[in-house]
């Protein structure tokens, strides 16, 4: 320590207690502090008496971590802590409270829940007259013309019967209304959005898609996957300003449910623009990151079709754009819904018995797109719900790795995945090293609705085989696909545990429940695994990135056995972002 800095100390502890004994002592220490440099090692905030849960298996607990610089510099008991606190270092006394690492929501379409918020809500849901009444209130709202955008629908809550454009007619004279199912894989357009779009009895289906008609062959107002690009294109861009607050508005409702980082696979879906996930890029997170508005990090995953855009960018500039933007990888579909009857399957929907679902994108052009993606260095996830889909995927992984070589790749099979399972499949999983991204609270639609179209065997037998794929020592990762369910981490981990749909009062398929631990660790730690990030997120260790939700359970067996758990608060690089 430089002497003439002690000296001007020992001055002022003179002048301090012999010339000035009004001197405020408080003062007089923060000024002494002032004058001797801090230690390197000296944290900013100790988080101390909680019952912190690290996600790490050789040191599961804690009660104490000290935050240095929005890292966790040391985590173990607050005693072996003392040396990190010095003038300037905050304490945060949990008292007794549980704390996890930040939720990672290892699938959702940020921009599009943040849109969605503001629009046509219809989730939940369970009646016709309740769908008509928020469409005509809608209108009440909007000048003469313009569209009317909402959805969530999800027709399996008012006995499965499939709304039609005569429904909401009536009540939209004049505004071309679009309505998505709560899948993404179909939508309802009024009649004057059909005639605004040409589609009359006489439009094709175009591939991978299909158009719903009556019984006389006129459209119903319906379309599947591809065929949702015949309206798609018709409806105006949302703006610049818009699509900013979307992400603003969604990133913030992520906080409140513990929600510190997403990966986000953009407003691409089977029949929308590639150029999406692009614009919001550049339009929306590099504009964010740049004015320093990021509240959650983001993953980010793009179109496979674009795959040599985002090589070039990597190559450029590096996975890792900043400590909040990440660039995940390429995506592409394999099929489309359950829910829509357009899950591929290797035999027929039940209540559909000529039906086998679609294949949305052809099969060597997604093969090609694969082996050009990989062989660039790029992680790959394909969309792929129903059981053939699963296997043509799985198949062509495997051919995909004989040809280019072995790598720590972690294909994703992503979305509701690896959702509907043929005997002997999720074993392969483990085999070929695939991370199956899951969402547990799909379940709870798809629990009535599978063994509706599918039939009691099928859907006991391969639906939501989450122990079995955990048991294959494939990698889990858990997620919500918001909006098509809201991104809630803890009641997906309940899901995951209990497996109980509404009305129920058995669990589906007990045999593949989770424990509370499993599924905290796909939730967290094997959820970033998934995406190449262990070394910065989902685990409370020396050196990661110091994010974490305090829980309201004052004791781990409370939050073990009790379904009342909430967010307390959420810490995003050790500053509280919620609330």
């Amino acid at each position: 320590m430089n002497l003439s800095i002690v000296n001007l100390a020992s001055i002022a502890v003179f002048l301090s207690v012999f010339l000035f004994p009004s001197f405020n002592s408080t003062y007089w220490l923060k000024w002494r502090a002032s004058l001797i440099p801090s230690t390197k090692f000296g944290a900013d905030l100790i988080v101390k008496n909680g019952v912190i849960f690290t996600s790490d298996p050789s040191f599961p607990f804690a009660n104490s971590m000290a935050i240095r610089d929005g890292r966790i510099l040391r985590i173990g008991n607050y005693s072996s802590l003392q040396d990190l606190s010095g003038y300037g270092t905050k304490e945060l006394n949990l008292e007794g409270k549980v704390v996890v690492p930040g939720f990672i929501d290892s699938h959702v379409h940020l921009i599009s829940a943040g849109l969605q918020m503001a629009r046509v809500q219809l989730e939940g849901v369970n009646r016709k007259d309740e769908v008509v009444r928020r469409v005509k209130e809608a209108v009440l709202n909007v000048k003469r013309g313009s569209w009317i955008l909402g959805g969530g629908w999800n027709n399996d809550l008012w006995g499965g019967e499939l709304p039609m454009a005569s429904w909401i007619d009536e009540v939209t004279p004049d505004n071309p209304v679009w309505l998505t199912r709560m899948d993404g894989h179909m939508g309802l357009a009024n009649s004057v959005a059909l005639k605004l779009a040409g589609v009359t009895n006489l439009t094709k289906d175009p591939n991978g898609g299909k158009i719903m008609q009556t019984a006389d062959g006129e459209p119903t107002g319906l379309l599947i996957d591809a065929a949702m690009e015949l309206i798609l294109s018709w409806i105006p861009e949302a703006s610049v300003d818009e699509r900013r607050e979307a992400m603003l508005r969604a990133s913030s409702f992520a906080l409140t449910r513990g929600v510190t980082t997403v990966v986000d696979v953009g407003r691409y879906f089977p029949g929308s623009s590639v150029e999406h996930s692009w614009q919001d890029f550049s339009d929306v997170y590099q504009w964010a990151d740049s004015s320093g508005k990021m509240k959650i990090r983001v993953c980010l995953f793009f179109p496979m079709e674009t795959w040599s855009r985002l090589h070039g960018v990597i190559h450029r500039a590096g996975r890792a754009l900043s400590n909040w933007i990440y660039l995940g990888g390429v995506k592409a579909f394999a099929d489309g819904s359950l829910g829509s009857n357009s899950a591929l399957f290797h035999e027929p929907y039940f209540d559909d018995p000529h039906n086998y679902g679609l294949q949305v994108l052809e099969f060597e052009s997604l093969f090609n797109m694969t082996i050009a993606s990989d062989m660039s260095g790029l992680q790959v996830a394909i969309h792929a719900i129903g059981d053939k889909a699963n296997d043509l995927i799985l198949d062509m992984y495997e051919s995909v790795a004989l040809k280019n070589g072995k790598r720590d790749r972690r294909f994703r099979v992503m979305i509701e995945h690896a959702q509907h399972l043929a005997p002997g499949t999720a074993d392969r999983f483990g085999q070929q090293g695939i991370v199956a991204s899951v969402q547990p609270d799909h379940l709870l639609d798809d629990a009535d609705a599978a063994i509706r179209k599918l039939g009691v065997d099928r859907a006991q037998k391969g639906s939501y085989l989450f122990r079995s794929l955990l048991s294959s020592n494939a990698l889990l990762a858990l997620g919500s696909d918001w909006p098509v369910t809201s991104t809630y981490p803890l009641h997906a981990i309940r899901t995951a545990m209990n497996r109980i749909p509404p009305g129920w009062d058995t669990a589906w398929i007990p045999s593949e429940r989770l424990s509370l631990n499993d599924a905290l660790i796909a939730h967290t730690i094997s959820a970033a695994r998934a995406c190449f990030l262990e070394n910065e997120i989902g685990s409370l260790s020396t050196g990661k990135l110091a994010d974490f939700v305090i829980l309201s359970s004052d004791s781990w067996d409370e939050f073990a056995t009790g379904g009342s758990t909430s967010v307390n608060a959420t810490y995003v690089g050790g500053i509280q972002a919620y609330p």
